[in-house]
């Protein structure tokens, strides 16, 4: 006895399309067969891959209040496509302001603008620089603070939010020497936040906490100096 045909076999759909050839109808395919696959060799679809991969990235290392950070000053914009377009010659970053005008804002903004363009490699630490200093003293575990001043200097991107507002001392300009040094030497780009204005005679400045050796290598370092101007926004205000 013949075995039963299945729905859907190649012979029972052979003969439904001879039915609706015979009729004058025409088969609408559907909608969802239309959709072009996913090909793993195209370009734009392993550029939208990098993207995901280098935002999951940014995502982990940004704190919840900054994860809709979107850079809109035009410097910090430009900044941010240099340095995807040519990781090695972005340089640094100097964000400088009173508090509350949006540096860290700014800051977190051009790192996600980067992460967001699918570059090829994508590592970040973003850390505020009280809490690195703190990292960086000496402790019971042997060589746990140099292993971390290390990782700090030889990371991808480096955000040093609030350089300025620790207690100045031989030992934090020689920490912040060390660090600066070695990436200003291996092309690696930086972004700094500060109270400070980077220069002023009437008053202290970024050079006045690093010191002249420090702020020596800064001055060849950075290559897009923004101050931002304007009130507190946490206070109502609005930055510049």
């Amino acid at each position: 006895m013949a075995e039963p045909e299945r729905a859907g076999s190649a012979r029972s759909m052979r003969a439904m399309e001879r039915i609706i050839a015979a009729k004058g109808l025409q088969v609408v395919p559907d909608a969802a067969d239309e959709t072009p696959e996913e090909n793993p060799g195209d370009r734009e679809w392993h550029c939208r891959a990098r993207a995901d991969y280098a935002l999951g990235r940014w995502q982990r290392a940004t704190p919840p209040r900054f994860r809709d950070a979107e850079a809109t000053q035009p410097e910090v914009i430009g900044w941010a496509d240099r340095a995807l377009a040519d990781n090695a010659a972005a340089g640094a970053l100097l964000l400088t302001g009173l508090t509350g005008t949006g540096k860290t804002h700014q800051a977190y903004g051009a790192l996600q603008r980067i992460a967001a363009g699918g570059p090829d490699r994508f590592e970040l630490i973003a850390v505020n620089s009280a809490d690195m200093y703190g990292s960086l003293r000496p402790s019971q575990v042997m060589g746990a603070a140099e292993l971390e001043l290390q990782r700090l200097s030889r990371v991808q991107y480096l955000f040093l939010d609030d350089l300025g507002t620790a207690k100045t001392s031989e030992w934090t300009e020689e920490v912040t020497y060390r660090l600066i040094n070695y990436r200003y030497n291996h092309c690696l780009p930086t972004i700094i936040t500060s109270n400070l204005p980077a220069r002023d005679e009437n008053g202290p400045d970024l050079t006045d906490f690093v010191g002249a050796r420090v702020a020596s290598r800064l001055a060849e370092m950075v290559t897009t100096l923004v101050p931002m101007i304007g009130a507190d926004r946490r206070r109502g205000g609005r930055a510049a």
